[in-house]
C-alpha cells in the first residue's frame, strides 16, 4: 500500500473542514458581533515502516474572540463592547448565552431583549425593565440604564469568559462555554458605548483569499490520490503480466 493516499486522503479531510469554516465566516460577515470559526491543524507521524509518514488531522475547530470594528448608529439602543467582555442572555427556555450583538429592543411591557428576542440580563443574572413612557434611555460605560423621569432602573451586566473556555455557537453570534464567565467589575479597559455596533470579526477579502487557496490545495491532493491509484493500477499490470 502506498502511503500517499492516506496522506491526500487525511488532507482532503482537513482542508474540507477548513473550507467549512471558511463558508460559515464569509455567509456571516455582516451579522453583528460574529465570532470567527478557526480550525487549528496537528501532525500525524506514523513509524510503522522504515520512513515517518506525516498525516494530517481533520483539525480542531474553534471560535475566534478576535474583536471586530465598532460601527456607529446612534440608535440608544444600540451598544457595543470595547474590551473584552460579553452581554448575558436568556432565551424562552431557559438557556444562558453570550453575545458581543447589543442590538436591543423594548418590548410592550418594558423588557429589554435582543432582536431576536432573548432577554438580556443584568449584573445578578436578572432582566431589565425600563418605561417605555418614560423616554429614551440612556447607557454608561458601566451598562448602568437610567431614564430621564425615573433615574437609574438597572444595569446592563457584562461578563468575562476565561482564555481556556471553550466555546460552543448557540444560535447567531451567541456562544455557551464550558466554565462559567464572571462578572465584569472595573470599567477602565472594559465598557459599554451607547449608539454603537460591533461588527463581524471578519476580513471578507482575507477568507476569500483562503478559500482560493484551499480550493487549490484540495486539487492538488486530488491530483496525488489519482497519481497514487494510476501507479499502483501500472504495479498490477506489470506483476501480473511477468508472474
Amino acid at each position: 500500500m502506498q502511503s500517499a493516499l492516506y496522506v491526500a486522503l487525511s488532507a482532503q479531510v482537513a482542508l474540507s473542514n477548513r473550507l467549512e469554516t471558511v463558508a460559515r465566516n464569509v455567509a456571516n460577515m455582516n451579522t453583528a458581533g460574529y465570532r470567527a470559526d478557526e480550525v487549528k491543524f496537528a501532525e500525524l507521524v506514523s513509524q510503522a515502516g522504515q520512513n515517518k509518514v506525516s498525516f494530517s488531522t481533520g483539525g480542531e475547530k474553534y471560535i475566534s474572540r478576535q474583536i471586530g470594528s465598532l460601527n456607529k448608529t446612534d440608535n440608544p439602543l444600540d451598544m457595543a463592547i470595547e474590551g473584552d467582555g460579553w452581554f448575558a442572555i436568556r432565551d424562552a427556555n431557559g438557556t444562558v448565552s453570550y453575545t458581543r450583538d447589543g442590538r436591543l429592543q423594548i418590548t410592550q411591557d418594558g423588557t429589554l431583549q435582543t432582536l431576536t428576542g432573548q432577554v438580556i440580563l443584568g449584573t445578578g443574572g436578572q432582566p431589565i425593565s425600563v418605561d417605555p413612557e418614560a423616554g429614551t434611555p440612556l447607557i454608561t460605560q458601566s451598562g448602568e440604564i437610567s431614564q430621564r423621569e425615573i433615574g437609574v432602573v438597572g444595569q446592563v451586566g457584562l461578563f468575562r469568559i476565561p482564555e481556556e473556555a471553550k466555546l460552543t455557537r448557540k444560535d447567531n453570534s451567541a456562544v455557551i462555554p464550558d466554565v462559567p464567565a464572571t462578572p465584569v467589575l472595573f470599567f477602565d479597559q472594559h465598557g459599554i458605548r451607547q449608539g454603537f455596533v460591533e461588527g463581524a470579526n471578519i476580513n471578507p477579502v482575507r477568507e476569500m483569499t483562503k478559500m482560493i487557496m484551499i480550493s487549490r490545495a484540495f486539487e492538488g491532493a486530488t491530483k496525488m490520490i489519482d497519481m497514487s491509484d494510476e501507479s499502483q493500477q501500472k504495479a498490477i499490470r506489470e506483476l501480473g503480466a511477468t508472474s
